[in-house]
């Protein structure tokens, strides 16, 4: 493993920034945006995830400054709630949202899919190396065990899910008529969750007609298909609307919503808009008859979920910590073993070419094949003999975090020799510092 680098992290989210915050942060795609970071002059590696309430950034990137650079440089025009954070605080944060304790919904089990799908996008982009492989596939296993071996996930655990329980505090579901827009994972999950609220007939609008016809076939519920251009006819007799499109443009206008009964009173209508962007129209909420809601407005109702989840999310802390150590240890090991490897194969250098240079001198003398290998053995045992000290002294300052004691060490033993001499001392000064680390530390 390659680990003389930085991690450096920079994310918007639900926390930190508005709805247009996230907007304005996100990307074309996870790979594009990959490709993007990849391009900045000293960047090793990138991973971005990418959602409806985050947009987050990793690099490698041989010192802290370059990484912040990068990445700020990659939020350009997003510094409204932009946070960047330091290698340690980084890894510890992809923990944190992969295991959802990052969530608006406290503990829920969409990101996990999407962290892995962002790995994907990010290793077909050629931005996973050493490090980040080892990061994100450590984020990955702390969020399988949070969900297998805690409670962190029982209840509302999505944020469709949580837009059924938003729309029901102000609209009876029993019986209502349930619009859906948009038949990606979210609209599947807001469509199954009105399903099991006992929705009367739910209708599924999607670009591709053939995607919410497979949604509506799927539900245990009278449901239909329409394309995104009936909206206009379909949005006027729904009770609840959920929208959650990938459209750069709101495909939910005013007028698509604003309808009288046959008595001419304006029906009680609930729209909850998943979308990032906003699918729908700002000016809808301007009607009277008509409650939109974003996701800044679902963290009413997840916080009682997030009540119910603390103790759970105390044992989740509890595993990150642990975790986080194995990873930072994992990534000392690796440092150390890095250093080793270089003194190794230096010392291996220096020893066939004196080995060489003494059996030249003895041609005239009758070695058997079995006297050359005695030879050869009592150089490999000297060079195993002298290196066994420095080996354990190597791995030990590596655990305690002492890395002028391992920069010092691949100096002396430069692996890059020329005419059997080693290289300056000064080509290994990428690694005088730990990971994490600045000038002032």
């Amino acid at each position: 493993m390659r680990s003389a680098g930085v991690v450096i992290g920079a994310r918007v989210t639900h926390e930190t920034g508005s709805v247009d915050d996230l907007a304005a942060a996100s990307p074309e795609s996870q790979s594009a945006a990959v490709d993007g970071l990849l391009e900045i002059p000293d960047v090793e590696e990138a991973f971005v995830l990418s959602t409806c309430n985050r947009v987050e950034a990793y690099v490698v990137a041989p010192d802290p400054a370059v990484g912040q650079a990068a990445l700020r440089e990659f939020f350009a025009g997003s510094e409204e709630g932009l946070v960047v954070t330091d290698h340690d605080e980084s890894l510890r944060h992809l923990l944190r949202v992969a295991a959802g304790l990052e969530s608006v919904v406290l503990g829920e089990d969409q990101i996990i899919g999407q962290v892995r799908d962002a790995y994907e996008d990010a290793r077909s982009a050629g931005g996973i190396g050493d490090m980040l492989e080892a990061a994100v596939t450590k984020a990955i296993h702390v969020g399988e065990r949070a969900r297998t071996e805690t409670a962190i996930n029982e209840g509302v655990v999505s944020l469709g899910s949580a837009a059924a329980r938003l729309a029901a505090d102000d609209v009876p579901l029993e019986g209502a008529t349930g619009l859906i827009v948009g038949a990606g994972e979210m609209g599947q999950l807001a469509a199954r969750s009105l399903a099991d609220a006992d929705v009367d007939e739910l209708v599924v609008a999607n670009r591709t007609l053939s995607r919410a016809e497979h949604l509506a076939s799927e539900l245990a519920v009278d449901a239909d298909a329409v394309p995104l251009t009936a909206l206009e006819s379909v949005a006027s007799e729904a009770d609840v609307v959920v929208t959650a499109t990938g459209s750069t443009e709101p495909v939910l206008e005013p007028d698509h919503l604003d309808a009288e009964d046959a008595d001419g009173s304006d029906p009680e209508r609930v729209v909850v808009d998943l979308g990032q962007p906003r699918d729908v129209d700002p000016a809808a909420d301007d009607l009277e008859s008509v409650a939109v809601y974003d996701l800044d407005d679902l963290e009413r109702v997840t916080e009682r979920t997030r009540e119910r989840r603390v103790d759970a999310a105390r044992e989740v802390e509890a595993m990150i910590d642990r975790e986080f150590e194995l990873l930072c240890d994992q990534y000392k090991r690796a440092r150390a073993d890095e250093v080793i490897a270089a003194m190794y194969e230096s010392a291996e250098r220096l020893k066939r070419r004196e080995l060489e240079t003494a059996l030249s001198r003895l041609e005239g003398e009758e070695f058997t094949a079995e006297q050359r290998d005695i030879v050869e053995s009592m150089a490999d045992a000297l060079v195993n003999q002298l290196l066994a000290p420095p080996t354990k002294s190597l791995r030990q300052a590596a655990a305690e975090d002492d890395w002028s004691t391992i920069n010092t060490a691949l100096q002396l033993f430069d692996p890059d020799f020329e005419d059997g001499r080693p290289s300056p001392a000064g080509t290994a000064s990428n690694v005088d510092q730990p990971i994490g680390a600045t000038d002032d530390d």
